[in-house]
């Protein structure tokens, strides 16, 4: 397959096209700088401009863009960035394979679209939840309309935090336990749900091939785990105590509103359409998946 890749340069893209280019496929990479690869072509998504000639013979686009939510207190301007840095090169990218008749569109999304769901657990089927997040996912969802009024077979991943030992979410946990800082938010019992790496590249891997899945599909490990379920096993993967709980007014002092939505909530989300795929987790379980990566 002949694959066009927006967001290449962040985690999730870098794994994927080193996963399709080793198995044989042809992968594009969308810059947004003059390009220096025979691999790369460039666009501007605020203009909406790529690059003449870049769908040619596309079969497939995967689009994994959006600035990273972790990065501090959301004030008005970058709840705005956010939601821009997802909705404006989605909308691009689906124009885009409706005019060209590219067959295939994954696209990003989150798993927060189910917004806090306390104990129950919720796979595809469930609601919009409600919150900033959730607004934020259903908007980028919903921008993939052009594709799939065109025709197209879209997919939107709906993503849980990601563990890798080359970046993302552990990469602060694991400095804050090995200096002994290590602990639960607020009360613990909030769900967590987390994918792993390896897990994630291969599920969209599989999901480019797999002609009849359209719609969302959720990217999380089968068992998801409260906050204080994944302290302790994060604490004993890295050999480190983690007997602070830092209190959520702390927290929210800190990071206002992004705290609460996500930190502090979260929904019990499972795969539910995956494991319908065929797809096998390489690690189901939270102490595998913390195994292979610290």
């Amino acid at each position: 397959m002949r694959i066009l890749v927006a967001g290449s340069s962040g985690l999730l893209g870098g794994a994927l096209v080193a996963r399709l280019s080793t198995a044989g496929h042809d992968v594009l990479r969308l810059v947004r700088r003059t390009p220096r690869a025979a691999d790369e072509r460039g666009w501007q998504p605020p203009a909406g401009r790529i690059d003449e000639g870049t769908f040619d013979g596309v079969d497939a686009v995967v689009n994994l863009c959006g600035a990273p939510l972790a990065s501090g207190r959301w004030s008005d301007a970058r709840k705005q960035h956010l939601v821009d840095s997802r909705v404006e090169p989605t909308e691009v990218l689906a124009d885009a394979v409706a005019r060209h008749g590219v067959p295939v569109l994954l696209n990003a999304s989150g798993i927060n679209v189910y917004g806090d769901t306390g104990d129950r657990e919720v796979d595809e089927s469930a609601r919009h939840g409600s919150g900033f997040l959730a607004d934020l996912c259903r908007s980028w969802e919903a921008a993939t309309d052009p594709a799939v009024r065109a025709g197209a077979r879209v997919v939107h991943l709906r993503t849980s935090p990601v563990l890798s030992a080359h970046g993302g979410l552990l990469a602060p946990l694991r400095m804050l336990f090995r200096f002994g800082l290590g602990g639960k938010l607020g009360d613990g019992r909030q769900y967590f749900p987390w994918i792993g790496l390896d897990d994630h590249v291969a599920a969209m891997e599989l999901l480019l091939r797999k002609a009849d899945v359209a719609g969302p599909v959720n990217l999380t490990a089968p068992e998801p785990v409260t906050n204080a379920e994944f302290t302790r096993a994060l604490g004993s993967a890295l050999r480190r105590p983690a007997p602070w709980r830092v209190p959520g007014f702390a927290l929210r002092t800190v990071l206002g509103d992004a705290a609460d939505e996500m930190l502090l909530s979260g929904p019990r989300a499972v795969p539910g359409r995956l494991p319908d795929t065929g797809f096998t987790f390489a690690h189901p379980r939270l102490e595998q998946a913390l195994a292979a990566v610290t």
